[in-house]
């Protein structure tokens, strides 16, 4: 996975837009997903071929249409290596605050 081209693809609004619309929907076509957004038919295109250079949207032709689909995977990637490693200690830090209040109540009842 080429990291910086997720991070790049994700720094743009029009591009996130394009993946919740893909998220809500997917499978969508050029069409469909310009229905959506405010801008030329070429300027989504240009958007969506970012997104599939990072791997975040896949194509799938059906007879002789284009459908878009959201690649979940890569995205998984980033959580895996830059987020899930943070909420470790934090969901740790809750369970031993719940198991500690519920001790708490233990002891009063």
């Amino acid at each position: 996975m080429d990291t910086d081209k997720v991070f790049k693809a994700l720094a743009d609004a029009t591009r996130r837009r394009l993946l919740d619309q893909l998220h809500k929907d997917n499978g969508q076509s050029l069409t469909q997903l310009c229905e959506h957004m405010n801008m030329t038919r070429q300027s989504v295109t240009q958007h969506l071929q970012l997104l599939e250079d990072a791997n975040l949207v896949v194509i799938v032709w059906q007879g002789r249409e284009k459908l878009h689909y959201l690649n979940p995977v890569p995205l998984q990637e980033i959580y895996a290596r830059w987020i899930e490693k943070f909420e470790r200690d934090r969901l740790r830090a809750l369970r031993n605050l719940k198991r500690s209040l519920e001790a708490d109540d233990d002891k009063k009842a």
